[in-house]
């Protein structure tokens, strides 16, 4: 697993196109996993900070008592629809992949009852149209392999 300081570190242009498609907007989509293993998405907020990826959630949420039980999520970047004309300039979407360890709270929490917590990163993923938009990139980065392309027709 990985902090984001090693992936902005390994592959810094993808890790900052990364970084981009999540803050074009406050709201995630995180997947949690329910008592009985069914996936939970809900919408959260994180934060790229100090070579981390930091995210908070409200104290009695269900996915903080999902992610207290089993910690492994993953978070979609806000959703942006490719532009019909001009396709190809779609920056597309990204994907992160990890356990949450829970950290202490700041000092300034109002929040009571709140979790907060960082992202040990297992798999980061940017999909967005080719130069010509008639194929689908799928650009990944993963500990101990690295960076890696593909593309689909």
């Amino acid at each position: 697993m990985a902090a984001w300081r090693e992936i902005a570190k390994d592959a810094a242009e993808f890790a900052a196109r990364v970084r981009g498609r999540f803050d074009v907007g406050t709201n995630k989509t995180i997947a949690t996993l329910r008592r009985d293993g069914a996936p939970r998405i809900s919408a959260s907020e994180l934060e790229f900070s100090g070579g981390e990826v930091t995210l908070g959630m409200m104290g009695g949420s269900m996915k903080l008592l999902d992610v207290r039980r089993d910690p492994r999520i993953a978070v979609h970047s806000p959703t942006i629809e490719p532009p019909q004309h001009g396709p190809a300039s779609w920056p597309g979407e990204a994907k992160l992949a990890g356990t949450v360890i829970e950290t202490v709270p700041p000092a300034d929490n109002p929040h009571q009852g709140a979790g907060f917590f960082k992202l040990d990163i297992t798999e980061v993923v940017l999909t967005h149209l080719g130069t010509a938009a008639d194929q689908l990139v799928i650009e990944s980065w993963h500990p101990g392999r690295g960076w890696q392309r593909r593309t689909r027709r």
